[in-house]
């Protein structure tokens, strides 16, 4: 970071922020908040184009702590000018939501409140998250006892809303975070039930990676003369580039997770994120890396929503280091050390590919990005890079043995598609094997018993059987009614 950039004080950020995102090892803001600080702590409208990863949580959670009072606060917390003193602690009463955070996905939700958190950690306040798939009464309980920070997603919080439960009317700022993404997913008239809800004098900021008409439109309709900030220019989907590093290949369906396979021991690989575009895919492709001896989890909208935490956890512990996601599933995963992404299947068009990519290379990071693209879908692939402006209008032709593979992701020559170490337990190949041995030796011993058993058995004779008539013997008979004596026995 440069020396004349300036750090979180000299942009007007309070000494508890500052002191706690110091804490955590920051100092200096990126640009998107560098750029937004000074805007957004004013007490203006904001609209912040930028993509995921830049650093855009601080640049709107700061001026939004800034402007809540805390549980120990009288009112003086560091705020904007125009704050009124209307919210005050009062330990009389149940504390109902000062800000609004509201976010397209569960997992962005837990990101955006755990970076919330990071920010706050010198003052007292309560922050919560409220998405869908968990149950209500932890919920209700949490709103009933109070907060002052909500971060939800827009179905949960509309839910609540009309049960009553969430009280809204004591907020002042508002946040719309990846607006693109909500309207991808349908969220916009829900968004819209949710503005109206909120006190008309409020603050708003609203972030989207790419502005269709219909964000502009809910930016024209409920923002007051915002000032539009953008983290890059026209050139900056270019970004993707200069801390990720792009290949694109023509490959065929057949040898995809053999490729797959063989890059993931690729020297320095990490974390990696392969993409796909259908559920059943993300499901089969795991399972197979699996098979083959990688630590790879599947992440779609099918899964629970335990599942999918368990999975996401797992991934950021580095108890797995591969996951197999479709794209609705992997928005809101905000980890900074993943080091490759791979398209399994072509992106549907470039604002996919700019959200998968952006999963890599990010927070000064660098990364590199893999795309695997069909025959078929090479005119879909032309367009994507013609409006890119990418340098990979005809993928060069590769297959799992191609040299220029090796070459270009540091694949180690000779690496095969399958790990080579003992499978451990509880694998398919291995209980696959012991149940066959379980089997072979089973039946085995059943044989050999039963050739035991001839062998000690003796030559079945006739038995003759002591005849008497009036309690007296009579003499023995001929030996064909006794064979057929024997018979019917």
């Amino acid at each position: 970071m440069a020396e004349t950039e300036p750090d979180f004080a000299e942009l007007g950020v309070a000494g508890p922020i500052v002191a706690s995102l110091a804490a955590s090892g920051i100092t200096h803001p990126f640009p998107i908040q560098a750029m937004t600080l000074p805007v957004a702590l004013s007490g203006a409208d904001i609209i912040g184009q930028a993509k995921t990863g830049t650093g855009k949580t601080l640049g709107f959670g700061i001026p939004l702590l800034q402007r809540v009072v805390g549980k120990d606060e009288d009112g003086g917390a560091p705020a904007d000018p125009e704050s009124t003193p209307e919210i005050v602690a009062d330990s009389t009463e149940t504390r109902l939501p000062q800000a609004l955070v509201v976010v397209p996905t569960r997992e962005l939700a837990k990101q955006v409140a755990a970076d919330l958190v990071t920010a706050s950690t010198q003052r007292d306040i309560d922050i919560m998250t409220i998405y869908g798939g968990m149950d209500f009464d932890p919920q209700i309980k949490k709103l009933k006892t109070g907060v002052d920070v909500v971060v939800g997603t827009p179905g949960r919080l509309l839910d609540l809303y009309g049960r009553k439960v969430l009280r809204l009317h004591k907020v002042r700022t508002v946040v719309l975070d990846e607006a693109d993404e909500m309207l991808d997913l349908g969220f916009l008239p829900d968004v819209e039930k949710i503005i109206n809800a909120v006190p008309a004098h409020r603050q708003t900021m609203l972030f989207s990676a790419t502005m269709p008409g219909a964000v502009i439109t809910l930016a024209r309709r409920y923002m007051s003369r915002p000032t539009h900030i953008r983290a890059h220019d026209n050139e900056d989907l270019s970004l993707l580039g200069k801390n990720t590093t792009q290949f694109v290949y023509r490959a065929h369906s057949m040898d995809k997770s053999e490729l797959v396979a063989r890059m993931l021991q690729a020297e320095g690989r990490g974390r990696t994120i392969i993409f796909t575009r259908t559920k059943r895919t993300a499901d089969k492709l795991a399972a197979e890396l699996a098979d083959r001896g990688f630590q790879a989890k599947p992440l779609h909208g099918d899964l629970g929503q335990v599942q999918r935490e368990k999975a996401l956890k797992s991934f950021r512990d580095g108890q797995v280091d591969v996951l197999v996601a479709t794209d609705v599933a992997a928005r809101g995963i905000d980890i900074d050390d993943v080091t490759h992404v791979v398209n399994y299947q072509c992106p549907d068009d470039e604002k996919t590919y700019v959200h998968r990519i952006g999963r890599t290379g990010r927070a000064g990071n660098t990364g590199i990005a893999v795309t695997l693209v069909d025959w078929d879908d090479m005119p879909r692939w032309r367009l994507i890079n013609r409006a890119l402006g990418l340098d990979h209008d005809e993928p060069a032709e590769t297959y799992s043995t191609s040299p220029h593979f090796f070459a270009d992701l540091a694949i180690p020559k000779g690496t095969k598609g399958r790990l080579r170490r003992q499978q451990t337990e509880g694998s398919p190949d291995h209980s696959g094997a012991k149940k066959s041995e379980q089997r072979r030796g089973g039946s085995s011993g059943g044989r050999g018993s039963s050739a035991g058993d001839e062998g000690r058995k003796k030559p079945r004779r006739n038995r003759e059987r002591r005849r008497t008539r009036g309690g007296k013997p009579v003499g023995r008979t001929s030996s064909a009614p006794s064979d057929s004596q024997n018979s019917a026995e």
